[in-house]
């Protein structure tokens, strides 16, 4: 979500969140046995239903270690560009 600066995530959840809501979230990329965990602010939220066919989830802007996260992201997006995979990413 580049536009969620210093650096943003989408997590597709059908799980009821508020914006403004302080999350410690994990994750674990494809191919890494690392496990990364960041804490973050909800920013946007698709509720369930959304107009267009968009995917429930909610923005959440990187607090913690943001670079650092943002480069592992974007790592990981980079080589899936060549992938026909469908993703969420904007």
């Amino acid at each position: 979500m580049p536009f969620i600066q210093p650096a943003g995530l989408f997590v597709a959840t059908t799980e009821s969140h508020y914006l403004g809501q302080e999350l410690t979230i994990a994750y674990q990329l494809p191919g890494s046995t690392a496990r990364h965990e960041f804490q973050g602010l909800v920013v946007w939220i698709n509720p369930l239903g959304a107009s267009g066919g968009r995917p429930a989830g909610i923005g959440v802007k990187i607090i913690t270690d943001a670079s650092t996260h943002k480069h592992h992201i974007e790592s990981l997006l980079s080589r899936e560009l060549a992938s026909g995979d469908l993703t969420c990413t904007m």
